[in-house]
């Protein structure tokens, strides 16, 4: 079993190994030692792997009841947290029991800001069933729902106890979600990893007998990143490249039709060619990242409006004051951020 701890002010340890869903009751009694266990899942997964998931937890002695969610993004709003609220309160779930996220990333956003906010805080446990929420939203505690005006406006950050990885659930998964997690991958690397980078480039890195070691890699980036920057002051910033433009696009598109690690790679490329132009980012930047995000088949150009989209970016979370904060690549594997003023946004895009 791969496992590695999380240094945050409340420790908590990551568990990857094949067939681990079946083992997670026992996984969880270490860290949790309530009588209840609610599992939050969505459409899509519950019927899946919400069995395994409870079955498990029954043999290690919860009393298990579930909350199923429409799937898709759509459902990542404040309506959905209050209707798991009414849930916890029909299970009577107390201080010491225990929230489970079965599922991807906004299960996870979702099912950790209801933890965070249920009786001011309560246990819960990530088990990421997709490729982006293994990668990227299961570590490190940030919760949170998309409001109209923009995405993860309203959020806590809030630890989980344990993440459990298992990444036998990744062969289920439908070739279009290993496409829009390899948005986050290759987001890791441009920010990070020159190296997982040019294995990226190969073709290969997601294949099967690679996956395993990319996902890890992955998970121990962002573990280091947390660790240094629990709650994004500085370091931890590096990881919301190409967001700032993602999330004016998603809500563009009222969180429907594109989805998260699409977005991502879009505004990944966008802002390295503008950033190209101003002389920031080194000459052929963008051109190696459009090679590799045509290789695992993400999008390179959008039809939104450049208006919309700048509109979108000036509620982004990152902007401070009268000033946004952009990450940019110096080259690939190193990132930096770079304060704009808003009144020049449209110029940095060129236009």
């Amino acid at each position: 079993m791969n496992q590695m701890t999380v240094h945050t002010a409340k420790p908590y340890d990551i568990l990857s190994e094949r067939g681990l869903l079946s083992q997670t009751g026992a996984l969880c009694r270490p860290v949790n030692g309530g009588r209840k266990a609610v599992i939050v899942a969505d459409s899509h997964v519950c019927p899946l792997y919400g069995d395994r998931a409870a079955r498990s937890l029954e043999a290690a002695d919860y009393t298990v009841s579930r909350f199923v969610f429409p799937a898709g993004e759509e459902s990542k709003r404040l309506s959905t947290v209050s209707d798991i609220y009414g849930a916890l309160a029909q299970a009577q779930l107390t201080r010491p029991d225990l929230l489970v996220a079965l599922g991807g990333g906004v299960t996870g956003d979702m099912c950790g800001f209801a933890a965070a906010t249920w009786l001011r805080g309560v246990d819960f446990v990530q088990i990421p069933t997709s490729l982006l929420a293994m990668v990227d939203s299961s570590v490190g505690g940030k919760t949170g729902v998309d409001i109209p005006e923009g995405k993860n406006l309203i959020g806590a950050f809030w630890q989980p106890r344990l993440v459990i990885v298992d990444p036998d659930v990744l062969d289920t998964l439908p070739p279009d979600f290993l496409t829009d997690g390899a948005g986050e991958v290759i987001k890791t690397a441009c920010i990070k990893d020159e190296a997982l980078f040019e294995r990226l480039e190969t073709g290969r890195a997601l294949d099967r007998d690679q996956l395993e070691e990319t996902v890890w890699r992955c998970i121990d980036i962002k573990r280091g990143v947390v660790e240094r920057d629990e709650r994004e002051t500085g370091e931890r910033k590096l990881l919301n490249f190409g967001h700032t433009l993602a999330h004016a696009l998603e809500r563009y598109y009222h969180y429907h039709t594109l989805t998260h690690g699409r977005a991502v790679a879009l505004g990944m490329l966008r802002i390295t060619r503008a950033a190209e132009q101003q002389g920031l980012t080194a000459a052929g930047t963008a051109a190696r990242l459009e090679k590799v995000l045509v290789r695992y088949g993400l999008p390179t150009d959008d039809p939104a409006p450049n208006a919309r989209l700048l509109e979108g970016m000036a509620m982004d979370k990152k902007r401070a004051g009268s000033q946004l904060d952009l990450v940019l690549l110096h080259v690939i594997g190193d990132a930096f951020v770079h304060r704009v003023p808003l009144q020049t946004l449209d110029r940095f895009f060129g236009d």
